[in-house]
């Protein structure tokens, strides 16, 4: 539309019903744009969660499963039947095994058990990452070996 003042510019908006945006407020003179900030808006969201979608794409799917270290046998392999899942699935998996209090002093058993649980999920997954602290947890990550 051209150099135009501020009046006619918001009377240009109002005509059409539409909205006055500015987009360079420091450039000489500023620059301004008449758009439905509604529709625009709309765009720019969709945009975005097509965005988030091709990028979880790319990275595939990813779980999580978390243990305590005072965790029993039998919920241990239920946890671990639920992994074997997600890995069939196709499903990379962080496992995490959480230290509280004093169980901070006996990490080494900690380690012990997540190459416990690394074993057992030999013949479905292969370790991404190896067994690591960070803070109060070990952690590592798992997918699948196909």
């Amino acid at each position: 539309m051209g150099i135009l003042s501020k009046n006619e510019a918001l009377e240009a908006a109002r005509r059409d019903n539409l909205d006055l945006v500015l987009v360079a407020a420091n450039s000489e003179p500023p620059t301004a744009k008449i758009i439905d900030w509604g529709k625009y808006n709309y765009q720019k969201k969709k945009k975005r969660q097509q965005n988030r979608q091709a990028h979880l794409s790319k990275i595939g799917n990813f779980k999580q499963m978390r243990f305590g270290m005072k965790i029993s046998d039998y919920d241990l392999e239920v946890k671990l039947r639920k992994v074997n899942k997600f890995l069939e699935e196709g499903c990379k998996v962080r496992l995490t095994i959480v230290l509280r209090g004093r169980e901070m002093e006996h990490k080494d058993l900690a380690f012990e058990m997540a190459e416990g649980i690394i074993n057992k999920l030999e013949n479905v997954g292969t370790v991404e990452q190896k067994p690591r602290l960070g803070g109060r947890q070990i952690s590592m990550i798992i997918r699948s070996s196909k």
